[in-house]
C-alpha cells in the first residue's frame, strides 16, 4: 500500500479517542514525565518478541502505576499501517455492497 494511502488513514485516526484501542493497533506509549524526561514503550517490539496483548497490557499497566506520580502525559502512536491493513478490507466489502 501506498504512502498517501497511510496518509489518508492516519488523517481519520487524528481524532479518534485512543483509550481504547487494542494493543496490536499501537505501536508505542510514551509517557511525558515531570523534568522534560519521558519513557517509551515500543508495542511493537514486545509483540516481535512473543509477548501477548495480555501481556504488554499487564506490563503496561505495571509501568504506568510504578511512574504515576510523574507522569505529565501519556501520547499513544498508532501503528497506521497494521490498522489500515485491518479495516480496509472490511471497509472495502461493505463499501461494495452498495
Amino acid at each position: 500500500m501506498s504512502p498517501n494511502f497511510f496518509q489518508k488513514w492516519e488523517t481519520i485516526l487524528e481524532g479518534v479517542e485512543k483509550n481504547k484501542i487494542p494493543i496490536p493497533f499501537l505501536k508505542k506509549l510514551v509517557l511525558k514525565l515531570k523534568g522534560k524526561r519521558q519513557h517509551t514503550i515500543n508495542i511493537q517490539i514486545l509483540l516481535k518478541q512473543g509477548l501477548d496483548p495480555d501481556q504488554i497490557e499487564d506490563l503496561i499497566n505495571k509501568k504506568l502505576f510504578e511512574l504515576d506520580d510523574s507522569i505529565v502525559t501519556v501520547e499513544f502512536v498508532l501503528n497506521i499501517q497494521v490498522i489500515a491493513e485491518t479495516v480496509q478490507p472490511h471497509t472495502d466489502r461493505i463499501l461494495s455492497n452498495l
